[in-house]
């Protein structure tokens, strides 16, 4: 799929109208989309309860918080992309902070230019995180399904008395024979046995 065609949802956190205001121009429909603004960590939290973000963006300081243990929790409890920007005299603390965790970092203040260039980082890193995600399911599903057909070859065992060779040939063959996967074939034998 062409990134083109792909909407990034966007949290900013930050209590800088300024700030604020010049964000649509950078995350700009259809691109990104929806771009949604809260001024505290507080309402971040409950943002990121309600729905999902493809990127935040936490502009330090806060007023109800610096910001860096939320940016650390987002990054490690979702997939999604955070990037923190930090003044010139915090920006050394908060690299080491936050660096080993992934979240991306920028010195404030930041120039247009740059945060443009970060956004198409994010969307990179955002891809990474979603085919990621992709293989994790699919790894996930490739387990659920030898669950299932070990639990069919042993009721097979058990009430069949057949050997466990037996049983996974058995339910191989079943499955070549009617074209169909092992974990339908699977599903059968534990409905009729379980």
């Amino acid at each position: 799929m062409s990134l083109k065609k792909q909407a990034y949802s966007v949290l900013i956190v930050s209590a800088a109208e300024k700030f604020n205001s010049a964000m649509p121009e950078i995350f700009s429909v259809p691109l990104f989309s929806p771009v949604s603004t809260v001024n505290n960590i507080s309402a971040a939290k409950r943002a990121i309860s309600e729905r999902d973000f493809d990127i935040i963006i936490v502009n330090s300081p806060l007023p109800d918080d610096y910001g860096l243990r939320f940016a650390i929790d987002t990054v490690s409890s979702y997939n999604t992309v955070v990037l923190f920007l930090a003044r010139a005299e915090q920006y050394e603390n908060a690299y080491d902070k936050l660096a080993e965790h992934g979240v991306f970092l920028l010195q404030k203040p930041t120039a247009r230019s740059v945060l443009e260039i970060a956004s198409g980082w994010m969307v990179s890193a955002r891809e990474r995180i979603r085919k990621t995600e992709k293989k994790t399911l699919s790894i996930e599903e490739k387990m659920n399904e030898i669950r299932l057909v070990n639990r069919a070859k042993w009721l097979l065992i058990s009430e069949l008395k057949m050997t466990e060779p037996d049983a996974h040939r058995y339910i191989e063959k079943q499955a070549m024979d009617r074209c169909v996967h092992r974990r339908q074939v699977a599903e059968e034998i534990i409905k009729m046995y379980g």
